[in-house]
């Protein structure tokens, strides 16, 4: 799998050198006392999507923003990876072919995440939120009643932060790659971060047994989710109507691949 090049975000004050993401991804990991500590602190600042004040709201701005925040959320991506302990260690390739086919799970987890406290409103970014009406105007009524069905899952679920950071770390690790070289290393880190799961829950809430097998039970709906997700972009990328930076392209068609 060739390097993902990474290009010039507006979020960056300067474009990053092509093998950014090999740099990105070959740091190492700063350890930690706990696993639910480590992510916890690994998590990313917040994105903003800052739409362009130019542009008049309608489906165009709305999905030339969507776009260009998920091409900066990539880079983001990317960055938390590598914190996650053990992710390192995968060979670079098999970092990369994680993260090609994975990404956009990632992304919506924490989409999902940030639209808990919201009833019937997609967070996209902080500056980025869509109720039904604003879906509607902005052309993605479809795509965030897809995404809603995820949110409602994990608010019927009560999910906390550690949970959250949790889950998140378990659906990098859930690739199922045809491209991985070392699947046993990548089970490994699965089953690392799964043992995780099960023993916080075990300590913090001792009388809901069930609840980590309900966590994780949640993922092949975070998968399907992430497919419906995938084919809304592909479709307005083969539209060619919207500019899509060439990171998000290439990780895109990885997907599609």
């Amino acid at each position: 799998t060739p390097p993902i090049p990474v290009l010039a975000a507006p979020l960056w004050p300067r474009p990053p050198s092509p093998r950014s993401v090999s740099r990105l991804l070959s740091l190492p990991a700063a350890p930690m006392n706990t696993m639910v500590s480590h992510l916890l602190v690994a998590e990313p600042e917040k994105l903003y999507a800052m739409p362009d004040p130019a542009l008049p709201d309608g489906p165009p701005k709305a999905a030339s923003t969507l776009c260009d925040l998920a091409d900066r959320e990539i880079v983001v991506i990317i960055g938390w990876a590598k914190n996650i302990p053990g992710f390192p260690a995968l060979s670079l390739a098999d970092q990369m072919s994680v993260l090609q086919s994975v990404w956009l799970e990632v992304l919506l987890l924490g989409v999902a995440w940030r639209s808990l406290p919201c009833e019937d409103e997609i967070v996209f970014a902080e500056d980025f939120a869509l109720d039904e009406e604003a879906a509607r105007t902005a052309g993605l009524l479809e795509l965030s009643g897809v995404v809603l069905q995820l949110v409602r899952k994990y608010r019927a679920l009560r999910l906390e932060r550690e949970e959250y950071v949790l889950l998140k770390a378990l659906a990098l690790a859930n690739s199922d790659s045809v491209h991985i070289e070392d699947m046993a290393a990548v089970q490994r880190l699965r089953d690392v971060l799964h043992e995780a799961l099960l023993e916080y829950e075990a300590s913090r809430r001792p009388e809901e047994p069930r609840r980590a097998g309900r966590l994780l039970l949640t993922l092949p709906l975070l998968r399907q989710t992430a497919t419906r997700v995938l084919h809304h972009f592909y479709s307005l990328k083969l539209e060619g109507k919207v500019p899509m930076h060439k990171l998000f392209l290439e990780m895109l068609e990885a997907m599609m691949d």
